[in-house]
């Protein structure tokens, strides 16, 4: 939209939910052009609420983004304030010395949990600040629906009421069973509708720490304005572990993937309309990949076993290897005792472009849906995962998937590139096609160490989390660090963007184009 311009567009609203709108242009969604909007359902609302609140997360920075972006560029670290240091070795924190080496010898930081952090962010509830106090009131006794919306460049949140149990009850818009939790993560561009029923004639608060607990967003519930409760200190930051490299420490000594987050809805004659209820584990399956990658890329065969020796490379191994490999692009990964780790071997991905951009090739992706979110492992309560989300209404198509995709989360945290298959968007020579109508399970894997926010305009699609016709149904997917996620998709015509919601890593690159046709073949 040009400057001094007004452009009108009219489009039937054939949904309700809680949703949002940003600008596309100029990074201006770092600089506050993004707003809630909340749609009601035609009749009465299956969630029942007496009161409502939007919660708007964000965070704002005096900074230019551009400039944000170009200290990126030059120091990926550079708002990292957390990072390990002597005096933490000496007191016994974070890694060990003989860890410490072995990433330093990769040129990764375990601490590089989030790139752009509470040293410059201020983190926003509906543009308030930590100090503000921002207030939404309530009768105690009252069921009170909570619409929250991560509307952030670069924040993914860990959302809690301490004193409160959190009924989700609705995710990116659309409705889901309800499933009591203490805590949840949400990504950048999700929403989760949440039912709190607060009973006290007391204030609590809403918490919305940032990931790499540098900072929070906070607000307050109560009766009464100018009530206040206990703010909750800042947690000590998590630290990436083996898991976050796409380890998968559970899979066998043949290469078999974990049989945890299996999915048959996609199977002739399997009828899985009464899954059990929501948090239920289901079984998994691990499907061999098509499109992007060759069959089986993402299944993640072990490289290194006990006692086996890949070959050497001069000044390469480290503590723990019986030795690396002696390819240029190898990249050996230590501290399991014995095993030798590729932590760059393009077979694994031969979708993928050879080149700096990709650091690293997860040697072992795993299902990671049912996990509660990076630093979230061991808090001592429930935390949401998507395994615990079921769709209420029944998925309007249950044909099983024509063909799969596979297509890798890259880059190069230290140089701060960000790439889908290891080509950022201007390198991109031809969309990614769709029939229209056509059935496709899509499978992400990401092969760095961050989490990533992956959204597809125009579409919700249904994660493969093992609950049939009732998967959950999402616009926006946190894909964990070394993890990957499934989700099956019915193409609707156009051209649509598919990106990282993280805004810098999407300035960087991080984005393609979804381009579907029509059976015919002319384009949409």
């Amino acid at each position: 939209i040009e400057k001094r311009t007004t452009f009108t567009y009219e489009f039937p609203i054939v949904q309700a939910g809680t949703y949002w709108y940003h600008s596309h242009s100029g990074l201006q969604e770092q600089m506050g052009l993004y707003g809630p909007i909340v749609i009601d359902p035609k009749g009465v609302d299956p969630i029942q609420s007496d009161r409502e609140h939007v919660i708007v997360l964000s965070d704002h920075s005096q900074l230019h983004p551009h400039r944000i972006f170009m200290k990126l560029k030059k120091q990926s670290g550079y708002f990292n304030r957390q990072q390990q240091t002597l005096a933490g070795l000496l007191k016994g924190e974070d890694q060990s010395l003989k860890d410490r080496l072995e990433w330093g010898k990769m040129r990764m930081d375990p601490t590089d949990v989030a790139d752009v952090t509470g040293s410059t962010y201020t983190y926003l509830v509906n543009g308030h600040g930590p100090q503000d106090n921002w207030t939404g009131l309530f009768r105690p006794g009252e069921r009170v629906r909570l619409r929250v919306i991560n509307a952030s460049a670069m924040t993914t949140f860990n959302v809690r009421i301490p004193g409160l149990k959190l009924a989700i009850v609705q995710a990116d818009g659309l409705n889901v069973r309800p499933v009591e939790v203490d805590e949840f993560q949400i990504g950048v561009a999700e929403t989760y509708d949440v039912i709190v029923n607060p009973t006290d004639e007391r204030a609590y608060t809403l918490v919305g720490e940032s990931v790499d607990r540098s900072g929070m967003a906070r607000a307050t519930l109560a009766p009464r304005e100018g009530m206040a409760a206990e703010i909750p200190p800042l947690r000590k930051r998590p630290v990436a572990t083996m898991k976050d490299m796409g380890m998968d420490m559970n899979m066998n000594m043949s290469g078999g993937g974990s049989m945890q987050g299996m999915d048959h809805s996609a199977m002739p004659g399997m009828d899985h309309a009464s899954m059990p209820a929501a948090g239920t584990p289901a079984p998994a399956m691990d499907h061999a990949q098509m499109g992007h990658g060759a069959a089986g890329a993402g299944a993640g065969a072990m490289t290194g076993m006990a006692g086996m020796d890949h070959g050497t490379q001069a000044g390469a191994a480290m503590p723990g290897m019986a030795g690396s490999s002696s390819a240029p692009d190898s990249m050996a990964m230590g501290g399991m005792a014995g095993m030798d780790m590729n932590m760059r071997d393009f077979a694994k991905a031969p979708g993928v472009k050879k080149g700096p951009g990709v650091q690293t090739i997860a040697p072992m992706p795993m299902d990671r849906t049912g996990d509660p979110g990076q630093g979230l492992e061991n808090v001592g309560h429930r935390v949401l995962t998507y395994r615990d989300l079921v769709a209420v209404d029944r998925n309007p198509d249950l044909r099983a998937p024509s063909r799969e995709v596979e297509i890798h989360l890259t880059g190069n945290m230290d140089r701060y590139m960000w790439a889908l298959d290891g080509e950022k968007l201007s390198e991109v020579k031809a969309p990614i096609p769709f029939l229209a109508g056509e059935r496709v399970r899509v499978t992400l894997v990401n092969d760095t160490m961050m989490g990533h926010p992956i959204h597809l305009h125009g579409h919700f699609f249904e994660l493969v989390t093992g609950h049939g016709a009732y998967s959950p149904r999402k616009h926006t997917v946190m894909v964990q660090p070394g993890g990957k996620v499934s989700w099956d998709v019915t193409a609707n015509e156009g051209d649509w963007a598919f990106h990282c919601h993280m805004l810098y890593h999407m300035h960087a690159g991080m984005m393609q184009v979804v381009q579907v046709r029509s059976a015919k073949g002319e384009a949409a």
